[in-house]
């Protein structure tokens, strides 16, 4: 008596095989095969436990947990035709400070760029005495403002290695938070297979930069962040 493997009552339980198979099969069924009968119904259980899982959704705070534990490894680089060139708009730390306020704590900075018909508005919030910090955004078309910029993909990336990432609003606004590093990039990808990549400033406090200088200078009282250039 002909036997049939697992793999093959797996494909009978989902429906896969032809109609002439599928029959044989069937009959070899109704003829009272005990070892095929035990494959089969441990893939029926199977095929209706995967079933039911696939419908369970799974939440947005989990899967951000899961990424950050297993962080995604980015396979394809997206080709150089598809990048938009980003024009820089607006740069807070480009403009000067009013006198009397220069030496302010000044925590956060501000830019707007320009890609093609997207604007792209940056903020980023650095954590006091951490490496880590926030970047808020919003991407917006102002050729067709009424346009909705949702469900766009966007993550930020340190070479290779995607170290945080999320789903645009459907008012185009993000937000994530990260440990800063080096050649830190915020990657938004559009439609067509275009992208906007955006590099993102580094922040350093400047009392622990003074540690790091051999400098006998009294450190201010003040403490103040700054860019750090990538």
């Amino acid at each position: 008596m002909k036997h049939y493997a697992i793999d093959q009552w797996a494909d009978f339980t989902r429906g896969l095989p032809a109609d002439g198979e599928q029959t044989q099969m069937q009959t070899h069924l109704e003829g009272g095969c005990e070892k095929c009968r035990i494959l089969w119904k441990f893939t029926t259980r199977l095929n209706a436990t995967c079933t039911s899982l696939a419908t369970d959704p799974v939440p947005e705070s989990t899967v951000r947990l899961a990424r950050a534990i297993f962080p995604v490894q980015v396979h394809d680089r997206p080709q150089r035709g598809n990048r938009l060139p980003i024009e820089t708009i607006f740069d807070s730390f480009l403009v000067p400070s009013p006198v009397g306020l220069r030496a302010t704590w000044q925590v956060g900075w501000q830019g707007l760029y320009r890609a093609g018909d997207c604007s792209v508005d940056l903020r980023i919030e650095p954590e006091l005495k951490s490496s880590r910090a926030a970047v808020i955004g919003q991407i917006t078309n102002h050729a067709l403002p009424e346009f909705q910029m949702g469900n766009l993909p966007v993550c930020l990336r340190a070479g290779k290695m995607v170290v945080a990432e999320t789903l645009s609003n459907r008012f185009g606004e993000f937000q994530m938070e990260y440990d800063q590093q080096a050649r830190l990039k915020l990657c938004i990808e559009l439609w067509d297979s275009k992208s906007i990549q955006v590099p993102l400033k580094t922040f350093i406090s400047e009392q622990t930069a003074a540690k790091s200088r051999t400098s006998v200078r009294k450190p201010a009282s003040v403490k103040r962040l700054s860019p750090k250039g990538n």
